[in-house]
């Protein structure tokens, strides 16, 4: 028998409606959602993350958002032993739980756990500081070709932590991720993807951005700023946040910024599409559909 509760999980990319759904799940079954996104874990990052507004949070528990300062320390591990720990919770309370977002590694990590037992090197990392990107992404591909095809070329944390592994093991992170199987599965997550076709997804996407500009983003990145949270942040380095800070430089125009927060959403989109297609037991489901996802979701929360 299989005794693990059951968790519905409403993700896919950026700008597909995740969130309203989720919310109209929980809405109608009384339950609470978990964001599974790696930048609405910090203070003072709403514009630019998209955050549920604050009288929908009120109206919906919503957990995962706002655990952090921007300079503070958050992993995919840190989120999960988050996660899990605010899914008990809900749960132990009798509502039903609802994953909803566009992070893979938090959301796989919240379901089947990760590759644990090894801690940075600071002397390795420091090495591997001082290697361009360009350098870094070439040693990946040679030592471990498995990980360079899920890695993004650019994604330089990602890039080094998996040559910190290699260099520490002597054996490739694909190999350790092999061996761990991703089997720690403590709730029955059921998977449903949301896709909108791509033209309609580019033109809802450039729309998000326009809307962002409008509400303040540039405001919001300058207020960071000021308050000593620097652009070399790690989450200051992230989509939106890196080009508004190229904005405040001087190093472009706001209609050059627009488009190039544009572009890179747009291409982050088609990351979390191949990342997610690749989970088990995902299926998909057309975002202007939105009644059958949510009659789908509350059907699989209430079995």
């Amino acid at each position: 028998m299989n005794e693990r509760r059951r968790v519905v999980a409403i993700v896919g990319p950026t700008g597909t409606g995740k969130t309203e759904l989720a919310c109209e799940v929980a809405r109608r079954c009384g339950g609470e959602v978990i964001s599974v996104d790696s930048l609405q874990v910090y203070r003072g990052m709403d514009i630019g993350t998209d955050k549920p507004s604050p009288t929908l949070q009120a109206e919906i528990p919503h957990h995962g958002i706002d655990l952090v300062n921007p300079d503070e320390r958050m992993s995919a591990g840190h989120f999960a032993r988050y996660a899990r720990q605010a899914a008990e919770g809900v749960l132990g309370r009798g509502r039903p739980l609802i994953l909803c977002g566009g992070t893979g590694l938090y959301a796989r990590a919240f379901a089947g756990g990760l590759v644990e037992g090894l801690d940075a090197v600071p002397e390795i990392r420091d090495r591997l500081r001082r290697s361009s990107l360009d350098e870094l992404y070439a040693e990946l591909c040679a030592c471990d070709p498995i990980s360079a095809q899920r890695i993004h070329a650019r994604d330089r944390v990602r890039i080094e932590r998996a040559l910190e592994v290699h260099r520490v093991l002597q054996r490739p992170l694909s190999a350790e991720h092999r061996r761990h199987g991703f089997r720690d599965r403590p709730f029955d997550v059921r998977w449903l993807g949301v896709f909108l076709e791509r033209d309609l997804l580019w033109k809802r996407l450039r729309e998000r951005v326009d809307r962002m500009f409008r509400r303040g983003f540039v405001d919001e990145v300058r207020g960071l700023h000021a308050a000593g949270y620097g652009p070399s942040l790690r989450p200051l380095q992230s989509i939106g946040y890196r080009e508004v800070g190229w904005l405040l430089e001087g190093r472009a125009s706001e209609e050059e910024t627009r488009e190039a927060v544009w572009v890179s959403t747009r291409r982050y989109a088609k990351r979390q599409r191949t990342w997610f297609r690749a989970e088990p037991g995902l299926v998909w489901f057309d975002g202007e559909q939105s009644q059958t996802i949510v009659d789908e979701a509350l059907s699989q929360l209430c079995q």
